[in-house]
């Protein structure tokens, strides 16, 4: 299958010209590496992959874009605790 290939190997095309040790180049090769990144397909790892990119992105945003992900997480949070709220709910009404 071959080795894989560094960073600086892998986005050569694309980085053409590029002083490797700046930070803005970096930063481009690793956002170059996340859009080219294979994940498994309906696996735990591959759904914590993606849970963990968005809590990336969302760490590096600023202003409304960071409103937007902590209210699309408040709002997940808020889903899950609902339903945990009605399950419970349910079993204490077959219980008693």
């Amino acid at each position: 299958m071959g080795e894989p290939k560094d960073e600086r190997e892998q986005f050569e095309e694309e980085l053409i010209g590029l002083d490797p040790h700046d930070p803005e180049t970096k930063a481009f090769a690793e956002h170059l590496d996340r859009m080219k990144r294979q994940r498994p397909g309906y696996t735990v790892e591959g759904y914590l992959e993606g849970v963990q990119d968005f809590a990336d992105s969302a760490n590096r945003t600023t202003g409304h874009q960071r409103l937007v992900a902590v209210i699309v997480v408040g709002l997940i949070l808020l889903g899950v605790l609902l339903t945990i709220w009605f399950a419970l709910g349910d079993i204490i009404a077959v219980i008693f």
